[in-house]
């Protein structure tokens, strides 16, 4: 009766920890690429600023399907720190490319 008990535990058990894998080795999907699903092309979609906990900013870009998120830097390559906003918050329509904004 306990190997009945223990076994009908373990299957499910084994059965979540089967479901982690995203192939090749690794633990859930890859999101290191992007699987081109987009109906606009990045440059045609609308940038904000989130800002981060130390005070520097961020572009984002949410177009519904996929995020895009780097850290905005001046022209010798050092962070900038705007103040536009509050940290921890995101500025602007960088929803814009999203299907909720667009008009139908």
């Amino acid at each position: 009766m306990m190997k009945m008990v223990k076994l009908a535990l373990f299957v499910p058990i084994l059965g979540v920890l089967a479901a982690c894998t995203g192939g090749h080795g690794s633990v859930g999907p890859d999101k290191t690429r992007d699987r081109g699903t987009d109906k606009k092309h990045l440059s045609q979609l609308q940038a904000g600023i989130w800002i981060d906990p130390n005070g520097c900013d961020h572009w984002i870009i949410d177009d519904g399907v996929e995020g895009y998120l780097s850290q905005r830097l001046d022209k010798f390559g050092k962070p900038v720190c705007s103040g536009v906003g509050p940290a921890t918050v995101a500025t602007g329509d960088f929803k814009g490319g999203s299907p909720i904004s667009d008009p139908l």
